[in-house]
This record gives structure tokens, sequence and C-alpha cells, in this order.
């Protein structure tokens, strides 16, 4: 019972990615099929907005119309993750989180990019660029990578 649980346990990074893509294809799939390019919809007036709109770039739309770049790095960084599988399970609860939210991120932007060229956005703050679930996970994936990079201290880390 107990390597069972383990097995399952050390399965989390993964599932949680694949939960992540399919909860961020889900909702783009909703906001396709309701409403048209550009309709916004207000769910705190002047505040947050859902507004379908595409994006043919990065974050921000930074590298606009760079697909084939896009697509490559998405596909090298799953490689990576799946080539590192057996170290990313080595590694703590916090860090293997922040590799499931970033593959299900980027999974889910590579599969619009591979689906129509575009990602689908949709979350509008008005002040920051639109966004999807797919954007979150990767940001707080990343975030957390980084917070157990820089904050841990173990029995093997030094101080040099």
């Amino acid at each position: 019972m107990t390597s069972k649980l383990r097995l399952e346990a050390k399965q989390v990074p993964f599932v949680l990615g694949i939960i992540i893509f399919v909860i961020d294809q889900l909702a783009k799939g909703y906001i396709t099929a309701s409403m048209h390019l550009g309709q916004s919809i207000p769910v705190v007036k002047d505040y947050f907005y859902i507004t379908y709109v595409v994006n043919p770039g990065a974050a921000f739309g930074i590298f606009e119309h760079q697909r084939l770049f896009f697509i490559i790095v998405a596909l090298l960084f799953v490689a990576a993750i799946v080539f590192f599988r057996k170290k990313i399970l080595k590694e703590n609860t916090l860090f293997q989180w922040g590799v499931g939210l970033l593959m299900g991120g980027a999974i889910g932007n590579l599969y619009d990019r591979l689906q129509n060229g575009l990602v689908i956005d949709f979350f509008d703050f008005r002040f920051w660029p639109v966004f999807n679930i797919a954007d979150v996970a990767i940001c707080i994936g990343a975030a957390f990578i980084m917070f157990d990079v820089c904050f841990r201290r173990g029995v093997d880390d030094t101080d040099v």
C-alpha cells in the first residue's frame, strides 16, 4: 500500500500539468464557442472583464508572429521535463508543483499555436494585457521554482 501511494504522489507534477491543460482548453473552448472575437463582458465593471482576444506572440504580445519559435521552445521544454523527470521527482514538492504548472501552461498555449497559430486570451483587468489560464499557471509555476531555488536550504546546500 505504501509503495502504491508513493508512486501516485510522484505523479503529482505530471497530473497537475494535465489538469491545467484540460481546464485551460475547456475555458478557451467555452470562450470561443460563446463569444465573438473582441467581445468583452464585464464581470466587475471597470475592473475585470472576460474579453475574447487572440495573441500572435508571447506574454504581453512580445515577439509577435514567431509561431515556429514558440512551438519549438515549448516542445523542447516538455522534452526536457520528460528527460529529467526522475531528477524532478527527487526535488521537493514546491519545485515539482512549479514544474507541473509550467508544463500544463506551456502545453495549453502550445496546443493553441498548433491549432490556430494564435493563443486565445480572455482575462482582462484593463490595466494589464489580456491573459489566460495557461499564462497564470506558467507565472505561478515559475514563481514556485524561483522561490524554491532562492530560499530552500537543505542539508546538501551550502552558503558559498
